[in-house]
């Protein structure tokens, strides 16, 4: 009976392994493949892009009849033209901080063109940046849009996209020197604006409209980020990209940009939130006033082959009085997720935006997943001994010690059981000659020397089940926070975050040939060093342990070594790192433990018993 409770239980375990490589690394890849073909596909068309103006979309209807619409995209199209073309074709006003590159368009007034200057696209430190918004009429148009809408009724000329604001002044936009923009409608309305950035991804905008006309006017005050066409993402279950949004006590509202498609429109009415659109390591979010009552909106609009995305909001209406006054207040995040600047703690220096500002959970913005409560603190640690050492991967080795040395009380009383275990081997085989053909009787003797010796037979995989909410928190940590991004190590592994780069399939790069692009199944042909070690030292760790008694369990633990080996070659190398560094832990302390108990350690004799068997 406990021959057959440790088989199940060994082939559920599999079971639950070849699912999440499922999940986790084969389906993801041949979803990239399968993007990589229609961006080749959409690359050879000519369709042209659509292009924004303040021809209204849709309109929130919570606030009543005369609620006006926010500015979105129209239906209107126009030739794609090269980036830096549609930078030089309209009046700019420089973006210049130590984190951000760019410039603000005087048409339209929007921020349209930023780029992160402190990461690139590759480890080489001379690749171009991440580029986050590109102005309407190129590729990728993505950008920022701030301003008033006139309620219903209301005649007044607005300022919009093919407004061109003078700017106050000359010079760029800095931390320490904001930019002040100015349009007047010549029919008694004058509009002003101050944009300011800090030294991270922050801009503040505060819009300020002065009434020398010859009546009140009522005008909404409006946020939006629009973003068209969906951009190619990474695919993977445990991550969401696209729009998001924590609003009031409606909590996080999580739209992948397929949802918000079928969706076309979803309408949000709340007070102390923000939205935005997120990407795996990049974000762009709308923080308004945390008392703000928002008319809130995600939205797709589709324009010729593409959807155009966008997140707003509508603030509460002013009246403008003859010879008066109003102002609104917005805030913009466009940036990297970092975790010091979103804000993941309320102290060790990683409150960020979140404390500061006192926002609504906006540490949500990294995907943290369902067990945050575990994927927190393991950044936590990480992140500490990175301050220390100036090195993720020594964080890694670091953090799995500790994390040893927390469940060491559980681990000692399995592997004390396993090394009991090991010890009762002739009487459980005895007890096999001595009732050969009763099964049954065979089982009441074991569970009594069981009873005897105070042994759990189920022990062994204690250690196993430990290491699974630790292994899949560090995955979290690795895959979603951009602070493991191109963190290296030591030798070969300039990205802590990506597949060992080596391969044995060409000899580990003397042979000039990359076998992961063999059609059907290249992307099983990737076997790194670090893949390599981490099976050896699971199976030292296989062997240490009693040679199962049953056949299938056999087969089962020779071959689980192997399979875990090209399972894992694909993961991040950082968490192949840390399970050779963890097997190699557990063989020290699985070895004291039996040694302890009295127990010979028999990881050499097994070893040679393996090769013998096979000489033979």
């Amino acid at each position: 009976m406990t021959d057959n409770r440790n088989t199940i239980l060994a082939v559920i375990l599999s079971g639950l392994v070849l699912i999440a490589w499922q999940y986790f690394y084969n389906v993801p890849q041949m979803e990239k493949q399968r993007a990589q073909q229609q961006a080749q596909t959409e690359l050879q068309k000519t369709t042209p892009q659509p292009t924004a103006s303040a021809t209204p979309g849709a309109a929130p209807q919570a606030g009543g009849a005369t609620q006006p619409a926010t500015p979105g995209a129209s239906q209107q199209a126009q030739p794609v033209v090269a980036r830096d073309a549609a930078i030089a074709a309209s009046p700019r006003v420089k973006i210049d901080t130590p984190r951000i590159a760019g410039s603000i368009s005087l048409k339209g007034g929007r921020i349209d063109d930023v780029a992160l200057v402190q990461f690139r696209e590759t480890v080489d430190p001379k690749s171009p940046p991440i580029i986050l918004y590109s102005p309407s009429g190129t590729a990728e148009p993505y950008y920022a849009e701030f301003g008033w809408v006139a309620a219903t009724g209301v005649t007044a000329k607005m300022p919009d996209a093919q407004t061109v604001w003078q700017q106050d002044g000359s010079g760029s936009l800095t931390p320490s020197t904001p930019v002040m923009l100015k349009w007047d409608n010549g029919e008694g309305l004058t509009f002003r604006r101050t944009i300011a950035v800090d030294d991270h991804y922050l801009f503040t905008i505060k819009d300020k409209v002065s009434n020398v006309g010859n009546a009140p006017v009522t005008l909404y005050p409006f946020a939006l980020i629009s973003r068209h066409g969906a951009p190619q993402v990474s695919g993977y279950y445990i991550l969401h990209e696209g729009l998001i949004g924590y609003l009031g006590d409606q909590g996080l509202q999580e739209y992948a940009y397929k949802k918000v498609d079928e969706a076309k429109q979803v309408n949000f009415k709340a007070t102390n939130g923000w939205l935005g659109i997120t990407d795996k390591y990049w974000a762009s979010a709308l923080l308004p006033d945390t008392n703000a009552q928002l008319q809130a909106r995600f939205s797709s609009n589709p324009v010729g082959n593409v959807h155009t995305y966008q997140t707003d909001y509508l603030l509460d209406p002013v009246t403008v009085a003859i010879g008066g006054t109003a102002t609104a207040n917005a805030r913009l995040f466009a940036g990297a997720k970092e975790a010091s600047v979103v804000g993941v703690f309320p102290f060790a220096g990683l409150g960020g935006y979140n404390k500061e500002l006192g926002l609504n959970h906006f540490d949500l913005l990294i995907d943290w997943g369902w067990f945050y409560f575990i994927t927190k603190p393991m950044f936590l640690g990480l992140d500490f001994f990175y301050r220390f050492f100036g090195n993720f991967g020594i964080s890694i080795l670091l953090v799995t010690v500790i994390v040893k040395l927390l469940f060491f009380p559980l681990a000692n009383k399995s592997y004390a059981s396993m090394a009991k275990m090991k010890s009762i081997q002739p009487q459980l085989q005895a007890l096999k000659e001595r009732y050969p053909d009763d099964k049954v009787k065979q089982q009441q003797e074991m569970m009594e020397i069981y009873r005897k010796e105070k042994i759990n037979p189920v022990a062994g995989c204690l250690p196993v089940l430990i290491q699974i909410p630790v292994f899949f928190s560090l995955y979290k940590v690795l895959f979603v926070t951009i602070e493991m991004r191109h963190a290296k190590f030591y030798g070969w592994i300039k990205d802590l975050s990506a597949p060992d780069p080596t391969n044995l399939f060409n000899l580990f790069g003397l042979i000039p040939f990359d076998p992961t692009t063999i059609p059907v199944f290249g992307h099983y042909l990737a076997l790194g060093i670090w893949p390599i070690i981490m099976g050896i030292t699971m199976w030292f760790q296989m062997k240490l342990n009693p040679t199962p008694p049953d056949p299938t369990q056999q087969i089962i633990f020779n071959w689980m070594p192997l399979i875990f080996t090209f399972m894992l070659a694909g993961f991040p190398a950082g968490l192949v790192i840390y399970w050779a560094w963890n097997n190699l832990l557990s063989v020290v302390q699985q070895s004291y433990i039996m040694r302890r108990n009295g127990v010979k350690v028999e990881l050499f004799d097994n070893l040679k018993a393996t090769f013998a068997r096979k000489a033979t």
